[in-house]
């Protein structure tokens, strides 16, 4: 039987999700590695923007520096692909193990933030604005990064719900009759001791 609630299997559920297709992405780009280094060329180089586009001076057209952001990019879908596949297994073991739902908590949660970087900052913000990718409509990754950010954010939201990291098996704190309850013994207890001291017992 599940020691959490159902909060925290959806959380395992998105978080892996997103790892596998992360994981398939670097995977795709090591392997076929030709067909997306010619859409970060052409996105760097703007060469399929508006013809009177007057954002061309903040084109790169050196292949190097084009390549080098390719494989900066592998990079760090490969990274996100490993923290999310790690963060998976530990929402996994935390199922029945409440204890660890924190720290699978806080490995997803960084996971899920660098696929909001890389497709917000890194495709959004400086591919589909600085490049002006919005306007190239051979090679424009506005609506796949939009996807991406839409799950990540999902799963990022999910995961940070209260109910996530509490677990349903996880006993609760102390309340207000627990307390009374424990106050009231210490109470006993002091005047037991205060009625010995005064019979001259310890």
């Amino acid at each position: 039987m599940l020691a959490a609630g159902t909060l925290p299997v959806a959380a395992t559920l998105l978080t892996g999700t997103i790892a596998l297709y992360i994981a398939l992405v670097a995977f795709g780009n090591i392997t076929d590695f030709e067909t997306n280094q010619q859409f970060v060329r052409h996105v760097l180089a703007m060469d399929t923007t508006f013809k009177d586009n007057g954002l061309k001076w903040r084109a790169v057209e050196s292949t190097a520096l084009q390549d080098a952001a390719y494989v900066g990019i592998i990079a760090w879908e490969t990274l996100a692909a490993l923290i999310l596949g790690t963060a998976t297994v530990l929402w996994a073991r935390a199922l029945r193990r409440p204890e660890g739902l924190r720290r699978a908590q806080l490995t997803g949660s960084i996971g899920l933030m660098m696929i909001l970087l890389l497709f917000g900052v890194g495709f959004i913000g400086i591919g589909g604005e600085w490049f002006a990718m919005w306007q190239s409509e051979a090679w424009n990754g506005l609506d796949a990064a939009i996807r991406m950010i839409t799950f990540a954010g999902i799963a990022l939201i999910a995961t940070h719900l209260p109910a996530a990291t509490t677990g349903a098996g996880t006993p609760p704190a102390a309340g207000p009759v627990a307390s009374a309850e424990s106050a009231s013994g210490e109470s006993a207890s002091g005047e037991s001791a205060a009625d010995g001291l005064k019979e001259g017992r310890p």
